[in-house]
């Protein structure tokens, strides 16, 4: 049973994220998973039905960004992204930029590519100075491959990450961009029931689920 006005749903939402720190398993990597899980626990709270799901970090990949040998698994890595209800897409601040790393994924990944996601970007800077980068850089790059980005988004002090305190940071946050979340959410289901343009939930392990 489902409350007046909610949406059903036949499947869980699949919230996952991609990490563009060119180091491994970095502040940027616990930093991604945190605002995931806390994203999938809001959308439970909300009584739309979600789960935490995979995570890309495009350091595991960066052998493969300029063989023409790993084209395809570039491919299925940003396919498997697009399967995606939500994507945190998380990156240092370097340069008063995103990474060069998370640009030299993205630029294999075709026109429109998550036109089904909601995405919500997350940088990390040594400073404050730094918080805008989140806004007029990182969010600019997921809107031209078709992305809905609700709110604003989250700007981190890479230091906050090391004492835990990042997830107070988080939290703050979450009542901004929810609401918008869920209604992004809501309003593309029901337009995919309303013209059968629905996604069907990922029959293989290697999708957003994983």
């Amino acid at each position: 049973m489902t409350r007046r006005g909610s949406t059903p749903r036949r499947w869980p939402l699949a919230v996952a994220a991609l990490v563009g720190d060119p180091r491994a398993r970095s502040r940027v990597h616990r930093a991604a998973l945190g605002v995931r899980d806390v994203l999938t626990n809001a959308l439970v709270a909300a009584e739309r039905p979600a789960v935490a799901g995979q995570v890309v970090d495009a350091v595991d990949l960066a052998g493969s960004l300029f063989d023409p040998a790993g084209a395809r698994v570039i491919a299925d890595e940003l396919e498997s992204l697009a399967l995606a209800d939500v994507l945190v897409v998380a990156s240092p601040t370097l340069r008063a930029s995103y990474s060069g790393l998370l640009k030299a994924l993205l630029d294999h990944a075709p026109a429109g590519l998550l036109t089904p996601v909601v995405a919500v970007p997350v940088m990390l800077g040594a400073s404050p100075r730094h918080a805008l980068a989140v806004e007029l850089q990182l969010r600019p790059l997921l809107t031209e491959l078709g992305a809905s980005v609700p709110g604003r988004g989250l700007a981190l002090l890479e230091s906050d990450v090391d004492t835990g305190v990042h997830r107070t940071a988080i939290h703050r946050w979450l009542p901004g961009v929810i609401p918008d979340l869920v209604g992004l959410l809501d309003a593309r289901r029901r337009l995919g029931e309303r013209y059968g343009a629905g996604r069907t939930p990922p029959t293989t392990s290697r999708a957003a689920y994983d």
